[in-house]
């Protein structure tokens, strides 16, 4: 039977799937991530797929969804926030732990994959996907291609700084990469709750803001109004630069059906267009669509 196993490995969790030569899930399996222990890492996701495969009953090919991405200029991982793995050849260890061949991309290129591929915006030419969770970041696809670039950054969405910023928005946040007024740092659930806490003294989660906004608190209302029009402001250069077909949003933040009617109604006065077509979507997967995402990597399993 021809098989497709994805990783996610994730800085809590390392989660499995196993897809048939369909994209129908055939098993599902998680773990905990070994906080800090890059030789346990490698042997948990070695394990996982071991066991997979003795229950499936068969070889699969493996790809894997990281938090960082590989240097191009040295083949070792860079720009992950599990950080034992920066600095390390995770790919080629598990390739030789495993002994066979191992695809690897960013866990938002997998997103994005998985979303482009039989998800929201399957058939879509150009995909852009993005995760608004603790951090945020983004994937492109092209044709059923995650694009990845030279320097393997592209999609690198939440470390540009956010455009036509207002006054009151300079110089922005401090952002963990050095610089301020990071989109992450504004578009993040953490950024969202920074946000009303600096306008409001409240210190709420996202989803509480998002609960209350809903029942009619002002202070939290005034926080998402400000929250969609800064995502629409990000979306829009994206869309006049990329112009993509789709753009999906993930994590935890793509829960509110809000975003979905206001953004684009918002994006318009910054896209340099007399009409913008992109949709925006949420995910049809969700939670599973960066596993789901890494076992796509192969174009043809074995048969």
């Amino acid at each position: 039977m021809a098989l497709r196993l994805g990783v996610d490995l994730g800085g809590t969790k390392i989660e499995l799937i196993a897809l048939d030569g369909e994209g129908r899930e055939r098993l599902r399996r998680r773990v905990a991530t070994p906080q800090g222990d890059y030789r346990a890492t490698l042997a948990a996701v070695a394990a996982l797929v071991r066991g997979a495969e003795a229950e499936l009953g068969g070889e699969a090919t493996l790809g894997i969804g990281t938090p960082g991405a590989i240097s191009p200029a040295t083949g070792l991982m860079k720009n992950a926030n599990s950080v034992c793995l920066n600095g390390r050849p995770l790919k080629q260890d598990l390739e030789r732990l495993l002994g066979r061949p191992v695809r690897m991309a960013n866990d938002a290129n997998c997103f994005a994959l998985s979303e482009a591929t039989d998800g929201a915006a399957a058939g879509a030419e150009v995909v852009f996907g993005v995760i608004l969770g603790t951090g945020c970041g983004a994937g492109v696809v092209v044709r059923g291609q995650v694009l990845t670039g030279p320097s393997a950054i592209a999609g690198e969405w939440g470390h540009n700084p956010l455009p036509w910023p207002e006054d009151p928005e300079r110089p922005g946040p401090a952002c963990y990469c050095g610089k301020r007024g990071c989109l992450e740092t504004w578009l993040s659930g953490p950024g969202l709750a920074r946000d009303l806490r600096a306008a409001a003294g409240l210190d709420l989660a996202a989803a509480e803001i998002a609960r209350r906004a809903e029942a009619g608190d002002a202070a939290c209302e005034a926080a998402l109004g400000r929250y969609e029009d800064r995502l629409a402001r990000g979306l829009a250069q994206v869309i006049n630069i990329l112009d993509p077909d789709a753009v999906v949003l993930g994590g935890g933040l793509s829960k509110l059906a809000r975003l979905y009617e206001r953004v684009p109604r918002l994006w318009g006065r910054y896209v340099f267009s007399d009409a913008v077509r992109t949709r925006l979507l949420p995910p049809r997967y969700g939670d599973a669509s960066g596993v789901r995402g890494a076992a796509w990597l192969w174009d043809a399993p074995p048969g």
